[in-house]
């Protein structure tokens, strides 16, 4: 890549304002506390339907004569990547490449979700229709991933299609390479796929994909650096603590696996990272896991519920989606970064997983759980200032 200058304040504007302002335009489209309030009061998804019809959600919904949850994430979904791809229509570099830097992760999801499907068998046009519309490839390269014949040579088609014809290739590469002493050649890709469980595979590429995406934001400097690489530590840090917990139970928890394999899935960036991982890589239960993250007090609050409450009290999940909320919402309070951009895809998300989850509540008549979600600029957020939250606030 080229080097490109990003622009402070005072030039900032010739190159990145326009899409900025749209971005910053498309913030008002975001649901309400009293929209939230409504949705939650709703008996039937006809009438989460109804109650839609005054938010950016309405014309999606138009044509859907009965609502389910799978179709409430399929349509919000579609928006939110025609929206999207309008923004990074408009953008001029580096913003083109720092929109399509954030699109590489659902890449990743999607070719493994591929390698899975291929592993057992499942029908290729099913997987396709489940993959990430912002990590599609080309149709020839997606019917390709998961068809690949059972042989030497056909590994090695698997390691020139997805390897070299995709952006997400040098991930692929940089894990080959560190696999280097039980990778030869190309048709021994098939080693690694079978050798290897798919979540460590998926986990080494996240891992180098959150790694290049910080350093390309610290390249970029100024304000997009300050308010996009806490975001991506927490990222990370987010990662790395799912992968022990997750590890719990499974052959990376035994002693030498956790010195060996399981540590090399941890991020080298966040802010566990490099006391902090070199803990995790010694724990092997919930309790010392605890008492590793004790000295640092975000996730210490968040541990300390999840050893005390119950599966229905508490969510794990949704505390590190709280934090990113707060983190993403925060870049929309200063400009001139593209750290707007990223907080825009992820806080829509939320909003869908929140729409999701009201929609599964009413259907299974769940309404004592349905305000279990973390709204988007809510006045009644943790973060928010204490006049804000009492309705205090002079508007």
């Amino acid at each position: 890549m080229s080097d490109f200058e990003l622009g402070g304040m005072t030039t900032f504007n010739m190159q990145h304002g326009f899409p900025e302002a749209l971005v910053r335009g498309m913030r008002s489209g975001f649901l309400s506390d009293t929209d939230y309030h409504h949705l939650t009061q709703c008996e039937n998804l006809e009438d989460v339907k109804m109650n839609l019809a005054e938010t950016d959600y309405a014309a999606s919904l138009i044509n859907d004569a009965n609502l389910t949850p799978i179709l409430m994430q399929e349509r919000a979904t579609a928006k939110l990547v025609v929206d999207f791809n309008y923004l990074r229509a408009q953008a001029s570099e580096p913003l083109g490449q720092f929109m399509d830097m954030i699109t590489y992760e659902y890449m990743i999801e999607n070719v493994m979700l591929l390698l899975r499907g291929t592993i057992s068998g499942r029908n290729v046009n099913e997987l396709i229709a489940q993959c990430h519309p912002l990590g599609m490839f080309k149709e020839s390269t997606m019917r390709t991933i998961p068809t690949f014949e059972a042989n030497a040579r056909g590994y090695a088609d698997l390691y020139e299609t997805v390897l070299v014809d995709t952006p997400v290739g040098p991930y692929f590469q940089q894990y080959l390479d560190l696999n280097a002493s039980r990778v030869s050649v190309a048709g021994d890709v098939r080693n690694i796929l079978e050798e290897v469980q798919i979540e460590i595979l998926k986990h080494s590429l996240m891992k180098l994909y959150l790694e290049d995406f910080y350093y390309f934001c610290v390249k970029l400097g100024g304000e997009t650096a300050e308010i996009m690489c806490p975001i991506l530590r927490a990222r990370a840090d987010r990662n790395a603590i799912n992968i022990t917990l997750n590890s719990f139970g499974t052959p990376l928890n035994d002693p030498t696996m956790r010195e060996t394999e399981r540590r090399n899935l941890y991020p080298s960036i966040g802010d566990l990272y490099p006391a902090g991982i070199e803990l995790l890589t010694k724990v092997d239960d919930d309790q010392k896991l605890a008492q590793a993250l004790g000295s640092y007090p975000i996730y210490r609050t968040i541990f300390d519920k999840f050893i005390n409450l119950s599966v229905d009290e508490f969510s794990i999940d949704d505390e590190f989606y709280r934090r990113e909320v707060h983190l993403c919402e925060l870049a929309f309070e200063s400009q001139m970064h593209f750290g707007v951009f990223y907080g825009f895809l992820r806080l829509k998300e939320q909003e869908i997983r929140n729409l999701v989850w009201i929609c599964e509540c009413i259907l299974q008549r769940k309404k004592d759980q349905i305000g279990n979600f973390v709204a988007v600029f809510s006045s009644n957020s943790d973060w928010r200032a204490e006049s804000t939250r009492k309705g205090g606030a002079h508007h």
